[in-house]
């Protein structure tokens, strides 16, 4: 598990632009099963959670005149047992981190996991992310 002291500044940086953090099981469930649209970040400590994932998904909830109804975000290597529930309503794709999700009425409808985030800017993630919004939110 990974120190508060490492995964704190990380977390706010979502948490302090309206991400609920979602530390236990109970909210994961309570969050991916509402109706409407939801947004999952598997934040991370890894470079492309800092370079591409947060600023992506921060950038398209800025930028998009469609937003989910809920933003959330679970930290992989610190909430351990809520990433592990989140993952199961992932499935049937592989444990992944970062990793950014959206729900609609409890199903997943996108998904972007980390190979799809390596080696691309924020800007792509963002432009990924709108245009699921469009799509479904």
């Amino acid at each position: 598990m990974y120190p508060a002291e490492i995964v704190l500044p990380m977390k706010s940086e979502l948490t302090e632009n309206g991400f609920e953090d979602l530390t236990t099981p109970e909210l994961v469930d309570e969050f991916l099963n509402k109706e409407g649209t939801t947004l999952v970040m598997v934040n991370s400590v890894c470079g492309c959670s800092a370079g591409s994932a947060r600023p992506g998904v921060l950038m398209a909830v800025a930028n998009s005149e469609k937003k989910p109804d809920n933003l959330t975000t679970s930290f992989a290597g610190f909430d351990t047992d809520a990433v592990r529930k989140v993952r199961e309503h992932l499935m049937p794709y592989p444990p992944s981190s970062p990793a950014i999700a959206l729900f609609k009425d409890g199903a997943l409808v996108h998904m972007i996991e980390r190979h799809q985030i390596e080696g691309r800017s924020a800007q792509m993630i963002a432009h990924n992310l709108i245009s699921a919004f469009n799509e479904y939110c």
